[in-house]
């Protein structure tokens, strides 16, 4: 139900957005972005890739088939808030246990709506993602200007580690399976997992920050490198652990393991304007001359001028040109930059996990 309590959205340039409390009454700091999925908002809660970020929908109505049990992407809520134009109080789907308003309450994910979420993303467009904070409890601008001026910028943070595992475990309850992965969790959506194991793959998920000698003692026929949040670049674990393994094993990357595959091969990462985020992004396969309607949630990309020559581009984003997918010629390495389990979006590559098997299944011939 609409408490219509005030609630107040202030961005870090003095941009303030005046509207009602959203889910938890509460406070709540991170950069905000914003995604063009008109459905989705319950796996885009729950990406890990969406830590210390506010997320604004750009669709106007949020929350008209509720929330349910099976669509989650993690154990939990992930964004730090969620900025809307209307909130559906009363949602209409056989599969639906709550509404969007008492999920984010009950998980203490501050939000706000009722607000001009098309002036806030044009705003972010041509500004830039930005830090912004949402309150529900001080109104006063001023006072929040001082909190906001604490937070840190997302250039440099390194979240994986936030969002990872503790401890390794296995996904996989089934006996007999193909395919032995080793899949590095610096915030992986389940659908990933759901989507290796469909494949025959038996996966065990290691913490970000495991070494590659754990990887090697576990001999596994490939490794699976996941998305995440944050800079790439920070990451410098995993770059590490990668570039010890290139060669040894087949790679597969996706979103932020793409970048710290580049990373790993020699290539250099920057922060996108304002980032990709929906579910209609266009990709052409480079190879194949196909183009592909993807699932993209990412704020960093690779610099493709810096690709070294024993690495080719596979894929390109045709919204700006930049770095989709890319293959190395001298090992078993291939990653993209947008997500092929989807989850949501449209199936246009889910080939690249055949891929993966084909590289796996070549690997154990040799």
């Amino acid at each position: 139900m609409s408490t219509n309590q005030p609630a107040v959205l202030l961005l870090e340039d003095g941009r303030v957005f005046n509207g009602e409390s959203f889910g938890y009454v509460g406070q709540t700091i991170g950069e905000v972005c914003f995604n063009t999925g008109m459905s989705g908002y319950q796996e885009i809660l729950t990406d890990p890739s969406y830590c210390k970020q506010i997320v604004t929908m750009t669709a106007p109505h949020i929350g008209n088939y509720g929330v349910n049990p099976e669509d989650i992407e993690s154990k939990h809520i992930q964004v730090s808030g969620f900025a809307i134009k209307e909130e559906t109080t009363i949602p209409s789907n056989w599969r639906s246990v709550q509404s969007i308003g008492d999920y984010l309450k009950e998980q203490k994910i501050a939000g706000i709506k009722s607000i001009d979420t098309r002036a806030l993303t044009r705003h972010i467009r041509n500004q830039g993602a930005m830090n912004g904070i949402i309150s529900s409890t001080i109104v006063d601008v001023d006072t929040l200007k001082k909190e906001l001026s604490k937070a840190p910028s997302m250039n440099g943070l390194d979240l994986a580690k936030a969002v990872t595992t503790k401890e390794k475990f296995r996904w996989t309850k089934k006996k007999k399976m193909n395919y032995k992965v080793a899949a590095i969790d610096y915030g992986i959506k389940q659908n990933i997992l759901r989507l290796l194991e469909e494949n025959s793959c038996d996966i065990t998920v290691f913490p970000a920050e495991t070494d590659s000698q754990e990887i090697i003692n576990f001999n596994p026929d490939g490794v699976f490198l996941s998305n995440g949040p944050g800079d790439p670049s920070a990451v410098t674990y995993g770059i590490a652990m990668v570039k010890d393994l290139l060669g040894k094993k087949p790679i597969f990357g996706i979103c932020l393991g793409h970048q710290i595959l580049a990373l790993a091969l020699g290539a250099k990462t920057f922060k996108l304007k304002f980032g990709h985020r929906g579910i209609n992004h266009p990709v052409k396969n480079l190879q194949t001359g196909v183009v592909e309607i993807t699932s993209q949630n990412h704020g960093f990309a690779v610099d493709l001028d810096t690709l070294p020559s024993n690495v080719i581009p596979t894929h390109v984003n045709l919204n700006d040109n930049t770095s989709a997918g890319l293959m190395c010629k001298d090992f078993p390495a291939f990653s993209v930059q947008y997500h092929p389990e989807s989850s949501p979006g449209p199936h246009d590559s889910r080939y690249l996990f055949q891929n993966f098997i084909k590289m796996m299944k070549d690997a154990k011939k040799n």
